[in-house]
C-alpha cells in the first residue's frame, strides 16, 4: 500500500491509539497496536477509493475491535468537520464497512468445520435443545388460549391457535428425535419394566394431537384391551405412538385415524395406527426410514431435505428393536396406511 491515507482517517486512528493506551496502561503493546492501525488507515483509504484491500494485520480480534473504534471516531470527526463534502464522508464510511467485511472471519467455513469436527454432534444437540424449549412454551400457551382458559376466543382465533399448536408439536417432536438420534439415547433401556395403564399412555398421546385432528376435521378413535394394566416401558410406548399418530394425521386430509391395542397372546399386546390417507407410494417406500432424502425440487440447493417423517419412523423402528419388536405396515394407494407392532407386556397385578 503506497497511497497516503485520508487525514481524517489518520486522525481517527491516532485518537484510538491514545485511548487504547490509556485503557490498557502497562499492558499496552504500542508496536502491535501501531502496526494494526497503520494497516487499517491504509486499507480504509484504499477501500474508499474502490480498491479491495487484502486481509492483513487487521484480520484478528484486536483488529476488528480497533476498526470499530476507528469507525466510531471517524464518524464523530466527519460530523464536526464542516469542510468535508457529504459524498466524501459517505465514501470514507463505506471504506470502513468494506474493510470490516474483509477482515471478518469466514463464518460459513468455520461453522462447517465445527459441524464436521469431533464436537459436531454436540453442537447439533445443543441447538436442538435451545430450539425445543421455546417451542414447548409456544405449544403450551397455544393450547391454553385455544381452550379459552385465558378468556373467550372466536372460532377463527381457535382455528389459528390449533395451527400454531400443530406446528409447535411437530417441531418439538422433531427436535426430540434429533437429540435422541444424535446422542443415541435408548429410551427403551431406561430401567426395568414397570406396571402402567396402556389406556392412560394412549390417552395422553391423543390429548397432545387432538388440536391437529380438530383443525383438520379428522376423527380419532381409540380402543384398548380389556386388561389395561400391563408391565412394560410407558415412556418408550409414548414416544412410539406419538410419532405414529402424528404422521397419520399429517398425511390424512379427510376421514379418521384409528388407534387400537389388542391382546395377541396372554403376555403380548399388538398396537396399531390406521389412517384413511392417500397411502404410501412405491417411491416413498424406498426412503421411508431415512432422515435425509433427495429431492429434485431442491437441486438448486443442497439436493437434500430434512424429513421429519423419516426421522420419526427411524426413531420408532430403533425403539421397537430395543424392545425386541419390529415395525410393520400395510398400505395401498387411496386406501390409507396401517402401522402396527407387538410388544411383550405381561399383565400387571396392580399399578
Amino acid at each position: 500500500m503506497n497511497r497516503e491515507p485520508h487525514p481524517l482517517v489518520v486522525r481517527a486512528a491516532a485518537e484510538v491509539q491514545r485511548g487504547w493506551a490509556q485503557a490498557l496502561g502497562e499492558s499496552f503493546d504500542p508496536e502491535e497496536t501501531r502496526a494494526i492501525l497503520d494497516w487499517l488507515t491504509e486499507a480504509i483509504d484504499l477501500a474508499a477509493n474502490g480498491v479491495s484491500p487484502d486481509r492483513g494485520e487487521g484480520a484478528s480480534a484486536l483488529g476488528r475491535f480497533l476498526l470499530d473504534r476507528v469507525g466510531s471516531v471517524l464518524l464523530s470527526l466527519l460530523a464536526a468537520e464542516r469542510s468535508v463534502e457529504r459524498e466524501e464522508a459517505l465514501r470514507l464510511l463505506a471504506g470502513v464497512d468494506a474493510v470490516r467485511r474483509t477482515i471478518e472471519p469466514d463464518w460459513d467455513r468455520y461453522f462447517a468445520s465445527q459441524l464436521s469436527g469431533p464436537d459436531g454432534l454436540n453442537i447439533v444437540v445443543e441447538v436442538a435443545h435451545d430450539i425445543r424449549s421455546p417451542i414447548t412454551s409456544i405449544r403450551c400457551l397455544a393450547e391454553t388460549l385455544e381452550r379459552g382458559q385465558s378468556g373467550p376466543v372466536t372460532d377463527v382465533q381457535r382455528q389459528q391457535l390449533r395451527l400454531i399448536y400443530s406446528a409447535a408439536l411437530s417441531l418439538s417432536t422433531m427436535t426430540t428425535d434429533v437429540i435422541e438420534m444424535a446422542r443415541r439415547v435408548d429410551v427403551a433401556s431406561d430401567g426395568d419394566a414397570v406396571p402402567f395403564s396402556v389406556g392412560e399412555v394412549i390417552e395422553a398421546v391423543l390429548d397432545m394431537v387432538r388440536p391437529i385432528a380438530e383443525e383438520k376435521g379428522l376423527v380419532v378413535r381409540w380402543s384398548g384391551p380389556p386388561g389395561d394394566q400391563r408391565l412394560g416401558n410407558p415412556l418408550a410406548l409414548n414416544r412410539i405412538m406419538l410419532n405414529l399418530v402424528t404422521n397419520a394425521l399429517k398425511f390424512t386430509d379427510e376421514g379418521s385415524v384409528d388407534v387400537t391395542a389388542r391382546v395377541s397372546s396372554p403376555t403380548r399386546v399388538e398396537f396399531s395406527v390406521k389412517d384413511t390417507g392417500r397411502g404410501i407410494s412405491d417411491e416413498a417406500m424406498e426412503t421411508l426410514y431415512q432422515p435425509f432424502r433427495r429431492s429434485s425440487a431442491r437441486a438448486g440447493r443442497s439436493g437434500y431435505f430434512f424429513s421429519g417423517t423419516g426421522l420419526g419412523l427411524a426413531m420408532v423402528r430403533k425403539l421397537l428393536e430395543s424392545l425386541g419388536s419390529e415395525l410393520r405396515f400395510e398400505t395401498g394407494a387411496g386406501q390409507g396406511t396401517r402401522f402396527y407392532f407387538e410388544l411383550d407386556m405381561p399383565p400387571a397385578t396392580r399399578l
